[in-house]
């Protein structure tokens, strides 16, 4: 019998459920796609079929966190309203609520991605071209509306705002501040840098740099996540912010 997509997708997010539980009591290595099977009240062959891997399973959540992200984004009240910064804050506030709510799993996610760095190395991570052509609209319609120089960059701005998003998150799971108030510090600090950037034109000169320093950052955070508000921070008075 031919299921309907909605069944389809109840489907989906039924076995989603179950892999996030699963992996969170029992760790990745732990849990087996069998238990996930068990565990989502489905067959083997039905699982496979829509997760043909665990791997699979970590991307399709990460995947059905960006387009739920994106969608909240889009739908603010008022939001053409928005300049760059709070369009790019909002974006960023939705992706991390999202987060939030399973706090444990991304955790669990962290340490696979750290064994298997080449899963973050592809073209097209989950959710990275619609969020990357998001991005690249924001800035058009800054650019269009005066808020920003003429940015010739837009497309690479869209990719390394995911390398931004992964230093974010991997900052985030370290931070012990109430509240995450040093995660809302370093967002808020890197994006009006970045918005200061692209208003006085020098985004077009920096934005090679930009990526070696951030991936750079990202290596520094990863291993001890100190100094990094000093250099933010000499970067914003540079720019007269």
């Amino acid at each position: 019998m031919k299921t309907s997509k909605s069944q389809q997708e109840k489907t989906r997010q039924k076995i989603l459920r179950a892999a996030i539980d699963c992996f969170t009591a029992d760790g990745y290595e732990g849990a087996t796609m069998k238990d996930v099977a068990r565990a989502a009240g489905v067959g083997d062959a039905t699982l496979y079929k829509y997760f043909p891997s665990k791997e699979q399973l970590l991307l399709g959540y990460f995947e059905d966190v960006s387009q739920i992200a994106l969608k909240e984004t889009l739908e603010t009240p008022d939001f053409d309203s928005f300049s760059l910064q709070e369009r790019l804050q909002r974006l960023l506030d939705a992706i991390f609520w999202q987060l939030e709510q399973e706090k444990p799993f991304i955790e669990v996610c962290r340490r696979v991605f750290a064994a298997s760095p080449l899963l973050l190395m592809r073209d097209q991570i989950p959710g990275q071209a619609h969020i990357k052509q998001t991005v690249i609209a924001f800035l058009q319609q800054a650019q269009d509306a005066g808020e920003i120089a003429e940015c010739a960059f837009k497309p690479l701005i869209g990719t390394l705002f995911m390398d931004y998003l992964l230093l974010l998150v991997v900052y985030w799971l370290n931070d012990k501040s109430d509240e995450y108030a040093d995660t809302t510090q370093l967002t808020e600090l890197t994006l009006e840098i970045l918005v200061l950037l692209l208003a006085s034109g020098l985004i077009n000169k920096v934005t090679e740099l930009g990526s070696f320093i951030l991936r750079n950052q990202l290596a520094r955070v990863l291993r001890s996540g100190s100094g990094l508000f000093d250099v933010l921070k000499l970067a914003k008075r540079s720019l007269g912010g």
